[in-house]
C-alpha cells in the first residue's frame, strides 16, 4: 500500500490563533495561514502536519477524532499546555494507561500521555 497520513485537520473559528497555541504546544513551526487556513508541521522526517480550518458553526459535542501527545512527563507537560490556555478535563486513574485529556482554547479534546520506554 502506498499511503501514509500526513494531516489531521482541525475544524475552528480562528486558524491563526489555534495554530499559534497547537504549535507553541507541540514545538511544531508555522508553514502558511490565512483567514480561513494554518497549518503547523514538526521537524521530524515524517512527522504529521496539523492543519487549522476555518468553519462557520461552533463545536458543540465531544470530539470523534483527538490528538495524543507522547511524553515521559504527563503533569509537567500538560502543566506547561494548561498555562498557553488549554483547559484540564480528566486525569487517568488507571496506572496501566496513564493520560490527562486537556481541551485546547476552542474546547477541542487532546490527550498528553506518558510513554516513557516503548
Amino acid at each position: 500500500m502506498d499511503v501514509r497520513v500526513a494531516m489531521v485537520v482541525i475544524d475552528c473559528a480562528d486558524p491563526l490563533a489555534l495554530s499559534d497555541f497547537w504549535a507553541k504546544a507541540t514545538g511544531y513551526e508555522m508553514q502558511e495561514s490565512d483567514d480561513t487556513w494554518a497549518w503547523i508541521k514538526g521537524s521530524d522526517h515524517g512527522a504529521v502536519e496539523i492543519g487549522f480550518q476555518r468553519v462557520p458553526e461552533p463545536k458543540v459535542v465531544k470530539n470523534r477524532v483527538h490528538v495524543d501527545l507522547h511524553t515521559d512527563d504527563e503533569e509537567r507537560e500538560a502543566q506547561r499546555i494548561e498555562a498557553l490556555g488549554a483547559r484540564r478535563l480528566y486525569v487517568s486513574d488507571n496506572p496501566e494507561d496513564i493520560f490527562i485529556t486537556l481541551a485546547d482554547p476552542e474546547d477541542n479534546e487532546f490527550c498528553v500521555c506518558r510513554v516513557g520506554e516503548r
